[in-house]
């Protein structure tokens, strides 16, 4: 689990924001062809000068290509380098299907087939053996994880074989730990089955789903660490003053080894091979700002510098380790755009060898083989979707997999451009800005699209919305606005209950006043469009700087945080006493009060620009509530305001059906405001789905106490 498990177990299965949102998958290409060494994909530059040259305004495209089912993605390979498994549509829903590794992309077969939903996450055991995916319902972030073999066979008259349910359990949400090596047919899972607030550790023997408890967890541990060889060695625990506490595990005793105060980072990553050291991410510290990369010893507490960021400008990235070796052979940092450095010799050259021989852009190692022979390279950028290929790192062999959206053509989208623009207390802020191709960058229409988390950051590289936008003939700025994770703990720490009222809420509006003071933005076409923590921005944007915005899209964004606090899930616990510290304290009548003042819901009455709200009716963090509040509250003081409403949806959509309605349905809201352009084409199926989801305000109803 070092190249791509780690990811899957650390990003998945732990929550590392409070609000996050499902981007829309890429579409790729059905019928991969060949691609040998030294055959190169036109580069980076070649594209940008081709756009350059464009005078014309490009035709609208088709937003299918931006929001529909991918025909192939993720593809990984199995670690005995056997097999490729990938996604791809079944009957219309994104599953996994297998083939060969010598086999043709058309020779695959299904292996799983969800009607309902589509399969996002999956991975391989470290034999081989199995295929392990995590599903919920809905939605509704109670995840279960099953397993299924790729060598099984399909029952008469069934199309793929039965997955085996490893957590068959009511209203439990399963997380995954640790993939042991030396006992590969076991799985470390977390379960909240005794108690909803907290995660019991329990092994899962995956051939018979058998489970037997390691762990009763009485002792508020929010997230485990084991060694490679699936033992229990490092206990996380969130405390009351919001720090985080390191223990090591000895039998049933937890002993401190390590802390950091809130406002600070320490998150171990994996063991090392021999298990006495263990990699972590820490800038504990008064005088250290930014995150950097450490060996830390747990019996001793002796700490080791690895590498912090080379140019001292953001957060440590990610690792990557060798399948077979089990060494660190790279270190990641994203800055402006993407930085890799190698650890490793080896890695070094095959590292120059790809950066020769494929177009410019940002690389991606999705899996190794345990020989370290084969990976899955792809390569993306803010113009290409990306291309995904086989590595064979011996033979300086490279096979194109699949290409993303081939039919699309590049030189039709928009160069995203990072910027810096000083806020007005004299923060410099970093952000990306999409200016539209073909037309001159002065008096465009805007789109300020903030990020979901809030701890979290925008990146360079393709975006779905931002493209779709872009080519509707708007302007979209991302800024990462104080409160961002990436930038250091200070920039992070500068957002503390600092929403709507605060300083993140004037971070954007000061980016949309330096579009306007550079001639770039039409002072009376400015928009907010936003996705979670971004929907809560855009009700707060046009609440509290009502004069600045034209209009605003909330996607799955809390109106009252007050509401918010008390209706969290209960295995967030853990995480409660961070939120306070970060967002205000909901349980003294002083903190209520400030709370009130920075809820979108409870100055309703400044908002009238027109909204649209989209809400999934199973979203666990957001819960429907926020949206029929401040719906209600509109539609009563006679707002403009639409409402768009997925049942079996959750914190974002995932059907594609639902994700083409709601971009059919954005499209001609910002047009008719901005007087921007639209496909005024919809299929019978997303046309009859845009109508199912969308809502009579006039039968939307609220409880007294959700005010």
């Amino acid at each position: 689990m070092k190249l791509n498990k780690i990811g899957i177990l650390l990003g998945i299965f732990a929550i590392s924001s409070l609000f996050t949102s499902e981007v829309p998958p890429l579409r790729a290409s059905a019928e991969p062809r060949s691609l040998e060494t030294n055959v190169k994909t036109p580069t980076g530059e070649q594209l940008t000068q081709h756009r350059k040259s464009r005078q014309a305004i490009p035709s609208l495209i088709e937003r299918k290509l931006f929001f529909g089912n991918p025909e192939i993605s993720g593809a990984q390979l199995s670690p005995n380098g056997k097999y490729l498994a990938f996604r791809k549509p079944l009957n219309g829903i994104i599953n996994i299907w297998v083939k060969g590794i010598d086999e043709p992309m058309n020779a695959a077969r299904p292996l799983t087939e969800d009607r309902n939903s589509p399969i996002l996450n999956y991975f391989w055991s470290e034999d081989s053996k199995y295929i392990l995916f995590r599903q919920d319902k809905g939605g509704n972030e109670n995840f279960r994880i099953y397993a299924v073999s790729p060598t099984a066979k399909a029952a008469r008259g069934e199309e793929v074989p039965e997955a085996k349910d490893l957590t068959p359990y009511e209203k439990v949400q399963a997380r995954i730990y640790a993939v042991p090596e030396n006992n590969p047919n076991t799985i470390i899972v977390g379960l909240n089955d005794r108690d909803p607030r907290f995660h019991d550790v329990y092994s899962i023997d995956i051939s018979t789903g058998a489970k037997k408890l390691i762990y009763k967890n009485d002792s508020n541990v929010s997230s485990w660490v084991a060694d490679l060889e699936g033992n229990l060695r490092l206990a996380i625990v969130s405390l009351p003053d919001g720090g985080t506490q390191i223990n090591r595990l000895e039998g049933d005793r937890l002993i401190e080894v390590y802390r950091c105060k809130f406002g600070e980072t320490c998150s171990p990553i994996r063991f090392t091979k021999e298990g006495n050291r263990v990699y972590m991410v820490t800038n504990q510290g008064d005088d250290i700002d930014l995150t950097r990369l450490v060996l830390f010893y747990p019996q001793t507490g002796k700490v080791e510098l690895i590498e912090s960021d080379p140019q001292k400008e953001v957060d440590f990235g990610s690792p990557i380790f060798s399948e077979e070796t089990e060494e660190l052979i790279a270190t990641v940092y994203i800055g402006d755009r993407q930085r890799i450095y190698p650890q490793d010799r080896q890695f070094a050259a095959d590292l120059e060898y790809l950066k020769s021989n494929l177009s410019d852009g940002e690389l991606g190692f999705r899996s190794m083989t345990q020989d370290g022979r084969k990976m899955i390279v792809t390569i993306s950028s803010d113009i290409d979707p990306g291309s995904a290929y086989l590595f064979e790192r011996g033979e300086r062999k490279l096979t194109l997999l699949y290409r993303v959206l081939p039919e699309l053509e590049r030189e039709d989208l928009a160069l995203m451009t990072p910027i810096r623009y000083t806020a007005r207390d004299g923060l410099e802020i970093p952000a990306y800005l999409t200016l539209p191709v073909g037309k001159p960058d002065r008096n465009l229409p805007v789109i300020i699209y903030p990020h979901g988390g809030p701890w979290a950051r925008d990146t360079w590289g393709y975006n779905p919305f931002v493209q779709f936008l872009a080519n509707r003939g708007y302007a979209v700025l991302q800024p990462n606005f104080r409160g961002s994770t990436g930038f250091g703990k200070a920039f992070l720490n500068a957002g503390n209950r600092e929403w709507g009222t605060g300083a993140m809420q004037h971070d954007l509006t000061d980016g949309v006043n330096y579009l306007i003071e550079r001639g770039i933005a039409d002072r009376d076409r400015v928009a907010i469009f936003g996705i979670s923590y971004g929907g809560y921005a855009t009700l707060a944007g046009l609440a509290f700087t009502a004069n600045l915005y034209a209009a605003g899209v909330s996607y799955v964004g809390p109106s009252n945080l007050i509401t918010l606090f008390e209706s969290t899930p209960p295995y967030w616990e853990a995480l409660r006493a961070e939120l306070r510290l970060r967002m205000g304290e909901p349980d003294t009548l002083e903190g209520r009060e400030e709370l009130k003042r920075r809820s979108p819901l409870f100055s309703a009455s400044k908002i009238t620009a027109p909204l649209m709200v989209i809400q999934g009716a199973n979203d666990p963090r957001v819960k429907q509530a926020e949206s029929d509040q401040i719906v209600v509250a509109l539609r009563d003081l006679g707002r403009d305001v639409k409402y768009l409403l997925a049942p079996q949806e959750g914190h974002g959509f995932k059907k594609e059906t639902n994700r083409l309605a709601v971009a059919a349905a954005m499209e001609e809201f910002f047009a008719r405001y901005l007087n921007g352009r639209y496909q005024e084409s919809v299929s019978p199926e997303v046309k009859e789905r845009l109508e199912a989801l969308t809502v009579d305000i006039n039968n939307v109803s609220v409880s007294n106490s959700s005010q």
